[in-house]
């Protein structure tokens, strides 16, 4: 930029959020705005944000807007309710669950004189923090690039035009906001072009696990399902696993066993949520092309949830917009088992209601991740879904063979073995072999 001070991606240009801030979380509920989720679910829902951040509430209530006001989304008589409830709660961030507007933002801020965050920046703050690979953290600088660009205008109002070209003849230049625009416009650029080198990396690693015999199982959910603790339990891995929103981010991939299936690969990823910031549908479709390339797909719900059946609906129409389910027919091309996961915090009467439709639904397995109740009929169930399209093939190969002979007992189940007689190459020997297709691709093409 020449002049005025550098802007990276390391600076807290948003200055948004600390640890430990002591906040104020309101839930506007709009008139005639249709939501995912019900207003008490969605204040949870935003409490769970704030906390996953390490933000400490001292109060949180949701606020009805009959219209909105483009000045400050809410009327002026609340605004004045919210800025004494900060003085009575000693609040320093108003978290608001909504989009604002820069200009909604702002005047917020100066009629509270608190920081003011909505929901978007709330979501930037923990995908940055919680982002671990180059991938993820490439899409949240991205994301919260974007997000910046909209909102300089809070941070630089106050400083005037810079004098461009050289000496006092110099016409003015450009303001110190369009430097910044400028160069963030750029920064985003090479992100841009970083990803693309990254997706198409990804891209060749996901052909190669194509190309291997070994099956995929992916975990899909609402965040916060328990998809990571299941993935713990069932690879003894230690994936991040605690009671907050977002505690996974990037993709995690593990081996593990199956009934009938000697090496699987199970996926954990990344949880959906309801109003996703425009900012990271991109970098979520991207974390989540790993669904489509399933030979399973385990949608892990959190049944203990009173918002289950909502959050279920949104995990489905993820799954539609990834082309994983037909928007028209409602089919899935890839097989969905529900996981309906913790199972021990339900009550007795609820546990039993639930486990009659369970038990009369084939597609649907109740487990307990944090106990590890269900689980050995959840291992079941996937081998049975996995090998469901195996079929029962003959292979005659020489005795010399041993490269596919060894292959055959790797990866499919072989029922009989016995001596052929003698071929061309010498020594024949028999073979009757359980392959599912992809497996039975793979050993033609060795």
């Amino acid at each position: 930029m020449g002049r005025g001070r550098q802007l990276s991606f390391d600076d807290d240009l948003l200055g948004e959020v600390s640890r430990g801030a002591r906040a104020l979380v309101i839930c506007p509920d709009i008139r005639g705005q249709a939501y995912d989720l019900d207003a008490d679910s969605r204040l949870r829902e935003a409490e769970g944000l704030a906390l996953a951040i390490g933000i400490e509430i001292e109060d949180s209530f949701t606020l009805p807007v009959r219209e909105v006001r483009p000045n400050l989304l809410f009327g002026a008589g609340q605004v004045e309710n919210i800025r004494i409830a900060c003085e009575q709660h000693e609040a320093e961030l108003v978290v608001v669950d909504g989009a604002l507007s820069p200009i909604q933002q702002r005047n917020l801020e100066e009629k509270l004189s608190r920081k003011v965050i909505d929901r978007t920046g709330l979501i930037l703050e923990i995908f940055g923090e919680r982002a671990a690979t180059a991938e993820g953290r490439l899409q949240v600088e991205l994301a919260h690039l974007d997000y910046q660009q909209s909102r300089l205008v809070r941070s630089w109002t106050h400083l005037e035009r810079q004098r461009g070209g050289f000496g006092f003849l110099g016409g003015p230049g450009e303001t110190q906001i369009e430097a910044d625009r400028r160069m963030i416009r750029q920064r985003m650029g090479r992100l841009r072009k970083e990803l693309e080198q990254v997706r198409k990396t990804r891209g060749l690693h996901r052909e190669r696990r194509e190309r291997a015999p070994w099956p995929v199982v992916a975990l899909v959910g609402y965040t916060n399902a328990g998809k990571s603790t299941l993935f713990n339990r069932l690879t003894g891995a230690e994936v991040m696993a605690e009671d907050l929103l977002f505690a996974t981010l990037d993709p995690t991939m593990r081996a593990i066993s199956l009934p009938g299936v000697e090496k699987a690969i199970l996926s954990d990823t990344v949880g959906f949520i309801s109003d996703l910031p425009t900012q990271l549908v991109a970098a979520f479709r991207a974390t989540l092309e790993e669904v489509t390339a399933a030979d399973v797909i385990c949608h892990v719900r959190d049944m203990s949830n009173p918002s289950a059946d909502a959050q279920k609906a949104q995990v489905l129409r993820v799954l539609t917009d990834l082309d994983v389910i037909d928007g028209e027919g409602g089919t899935s091309s890839i097989p969905i088992l529900e996981v309906w996961n913790k199972w021990d915090l339900l009550d007795e009467d609820r546990a039993g209601e639930l486990g009659e439709v369970a038990a009369s639904n084939e597609d649907i397995v109740g487990v307990s991740a944090m106990t590890g109740e269900g689980v050995d009929t959840l291992l079941e169930k996937l081998g049975e879904m996995l090998t469901a399209k195996a079929s029962i093939r003959e292979f005659e190969l020489p005795v010399s063979d041993g490269r596919r002979i060894a292959w055959l007992h790797a990866h499919g189940e072989v029922l009989v073995e016995e001596d052929a007689g003698e071929g061309v190459d010498g020594p024949v020997r028999r073979f009757v072999v359980r392959l599912n297709p992809k497996e039975a691709g793979q050993f033609e093409s060795l």
